[in-house]
């Protein structure tokens, strides 16, 4: 138990380390000065900088599902349910302590071109969330809460851009508008995506 608490404690601050210095900035060194522990300590937990960056980011997932899906798992199915999702996603990471921001967000920047087994499981993390959010759209419609035709696979991409645009906005830029921008821009997206609206805002392709 005590290993496990210890693990636990190197990962909590890892995260916070993650989401100010990037996953690249994670070095067992630093992170052992960060828990106050000896390096070889922290190879009894983690035996390489790889395998500290994966388990940061299972434990980021976990992390931020407490405070962005849990709690909209409390509203009804469909369009209050992705519209809860979408209000605790959005700037999630600093209301949630993590002063650097959302750092698997960050870390699509940071690993965009680096093939490795970090890269590919921010990628599975990513795929996940989205399949995450087509099966939210695809029930509001089923619940007659959004139309019919609507181009599923076009709303969810065009719905994590407005993510990574407040991401970029708020961490970046530190736009003071970021939020209200991107609740805007979110409203804006389901407005054309009710049933009754234009069918164009709806149309596949192009």
């Amino acid at each position: 138990m005590k290993s496990t608490a210890t693990r636990e404690r190197i990962l909590e601050r890892g995260l916070k380390l993650m989401s100010q210095s990037g996953l690249d900035g994670v070095t067992l060194g630093v992170l052992a000065d960060q828990v106050g522990m000896s390096k070889s300590g922290l190879f009894a937990h983690f035996q390489s900088k790889e395998e500290v960056q994966i388990e940061l980011l299972e434990y980021a997932s976990r992390f931020g599902h407490a405070r962005i899906v849990e709690p909209a798992m409390r509203k009804p199915e469909g369009l209050p349910r992705l519209k809860a999702v979408v209000h605790h996603w959005l700037g999630w990471a600093p209301r949630s302590g993590l002063p650097g921001g959302c750092p698997v967000a960050a870390g699509m920047f940071e690993f965009d071109d680096v093939e490795s087994p970090v890269r590919d499981k921010i990628r599975e993390m990513e795929a996940q969330w989205r399949q995450f959010l087509t099966a939210l759209v695809e029930r509001s419609i089923a619940l007659g809460h959004l139309r019919k035709n609507l181009d599923v696979e076009q709303f969810v991409w065009e719905l994590c851009g407005i993510y990574l645009s407040h991401h970029a906005a708020q961490r970046f830029l530190r736009s003071p508008d970021a939020d209200r921008r991107a609740n805007r821009a979110f409203e804006s997206l389901i407005e054309r995506s009710l049933p009754g609206a234009p069918a164009k805002a709806s149309a596949r392709g192009g």
